[in-house]
C-alpha cells in the first residue's frame, strides 16, 4: 500500500450540490461528492472534497477557499470543479454578493461589496473558472470541469436541461482553457428521465436543487460515467474495478 503522501489526490471544488455530508441546509440533503470516493481505489489515490455550500466560482476564490486547495496541490493530482448554481445570484446584494457576469469573456464590473464592505472588481463565470483551470495546471494537476447538475424541473415528463445556460459556459471555458469536460448536466438528466419524474421528485425533499442520499449517489455515478467516457484518461486508472 502506498503512503498517503506518495498517492495522487483528487480534489473536488464546488457548491452544495458537491459538498460532503448533508449539504448546505442540513437535514436530508447530500452532494455527490459524499459518494464519489466509493468509486476509487483508496490504496492508490486520495479523494478530498473541498466544496462548500452557498459558494459561486467567484466566492470560492474571494473567500480564500481556492487558495487553501491550491496550496495542497502537487504534480500528478486532479481537480474536479463544478460551479454555476449560485453564479446567477446578484453581484452586490446584502445577502451574499456572490454572482458573476454570465459570460466567458473578459467583461468586468466594479461594485461595492456590502458583505466585505470593500470595492471589488467582478469578472465573468468563465474568467473565474479559467483561473481555477490555469492555476491547477501550473501546479502540475489535471483539471476537469463538470457542468452544473440539473434541478428537478420537469416538462412533459422530461427534466429541464441546462444546455444553454451555465452548462454551455462551462463547456466553452473547459475547451478554451484546456481542461477535460464532463457534461454532467446531460448525463444526469438522462438518468433522471429513465428513473421517471415521480421517483426523481422524491430525491429532492426540500427544494428543486438539493438531492437526498439516493439522488447524490445517482449523481456520483454519473460523474464516474463521464470519466469512463473519456478514453485513455489517466484518472480512470484509479477507479475501483469492483465498483460498477
Amino acid at each position: 500500500m502506498m503512503r498517503p503522501s506518495d498517492k495522487p489526490t483528487l480534489f473536488l471544488i464546488g457548491d452544495s450540490t458537491v459538498k460532503n455530508g448533508q449539504g448546505n441546509g442540513g437535514g436530508n440533503q447530500w452532494g455527490w461528492g459524499s459518494f464519489i470516493s466509493d468509486y476509487f481505489d483508496s490504496t492508490r489515490i486520495n479523494v478530498e472534497n473541498h466544496a462548500l455550500g452557498g459558494t459561486s466560482s467567484r466566492t470560492f476564490r474571494t473567500r480564500g477557499l481556492w487558495t487553501k486547495v491550491l496550496d495542497k496541490i502537487k504534480p500528478g493530482d486532479y481537480v474536479i470543479m463544478q460551479f454555476g448554481h449560485n453564479d446567477g445570484s446578484p453581484l452586490d446584494d446584502t445577502a451574499r454578493a456572490r454572482g458573476t457576469i454570465k459570460s466567458t469573456g473578459d467583461e468586468v464590473r466594479e461594485i461595492y461589496n456590502p458583505i466585505t464592505k470593500q470595492q471589488e472588481v467582478v469578472h465573468t463565470y468563465g474568467w473565474y473558472m479559467s483561473r481555477f483551470i490555469i492555476e491547477a495546471r501550473e501546479k502540475g494537476a489535471i483539471p476537469i470541469v463538470c457542468s452544473p447538475v440539473p434541478r428537478s424541473n420537469w416538462t412533459d415528463g422530461k427534466v429541464k436541461r441546462g444546455g444553454e445556460g451555465y452548462s454551455k459556459l462551462a463547456e466553452e471555458t473547459a475547451r478554451t482553457a484546456g481542461a477535460h469536460y464532463i457534461d454532467l448536466n446531460l448525463l444526469i438528466s438522462e438518468k433522471y428521465d429513465a428513473l421517471g419524474e415521480d421517483r426523481v421528485r422524491k430525491m429532492f425533499p426540500a427544494d428543486h436543487t438539493h438531492t437526498n442520499m439516493e439522488g447524490a449517489k445517482v449523481n456520483a455515478a454519473a460523474v464516474v460515467d463521464g470519466l469512463r467516457g473519456t478514453p485513455g484518461f489517466s484518472l480512470n486508472h484509479y477507479l475501483n474495478k469492483s465498483k460498477n
